[in-house]
């Protein structure tokens, strides 16, 4: 099956398995690896990307569900090599340690952040709530999202 889908802002066409995951078409066909493959069964949100203005895990879904689609991955927040905001808080409030798990809770927290321009830490631990992180505690990447929203992301 044939999908056309603009991926960070450049669309494309490609001849796909009807059954590939769109975690593998990113990673394997378009070659942007930032995504990870985590659990594979939508519980760790290591391979969360924008779809249409939205954060979807996209182990969940057939690349040929994307067809139409606009997609953001994690390489598509930087601008002319400049981290974006929310990039750079994780960066500066220590939101990383082995970094597996911090492309999805960027994609993540930048949906948080789109719902809540100030977030509680109540609001930002609710966001995040669907993505696992084995390293941080999660405090550092709550600072994240609120040094973030301080810097209006």
């Amino acid at each position: 099956m044939n999908v056309t889908c603009t991926i960070n802002g450049k669309k494309r066409s490609d001849e796909v398995e009807p059954r590939l995951l769109l975690i593998h078409y990113l990673r394997e066909v378009v070659q942007l690896t930032g995504s990870h493959v985590g659990c594979e069964t939508s519980l760790c949100g290591a391979c969360t990307v924008e779809v249409n203005g939205k954060a979807v895990k996209s182990c969940t879904m057939f690349a040929v569900q994307a067809d139409g689609a606009n997609i953001t991955t994690i390489e598509g927040l930087t601008t002319d090599g400049k981290l974006h905001p929310l990039q750079q808080a994780f960066w500066d409030e220590h939101g990383l340690q082995c970094g597996f798990c911090t492309p999805g809770m960027i994609m993540t927290s930048k949906q948080v952040l789109e719902r809540h321009a100030n977030p509680t830490e109540e609001e930002i631990r609710h966001g995040l709530a669907g993505n696992i992180c084995r390293c941080t505690g999660y405090q550092h990447i709550v600072n994240a999202l609120k040094a973030a929203a301080r810097a209006g992301k």
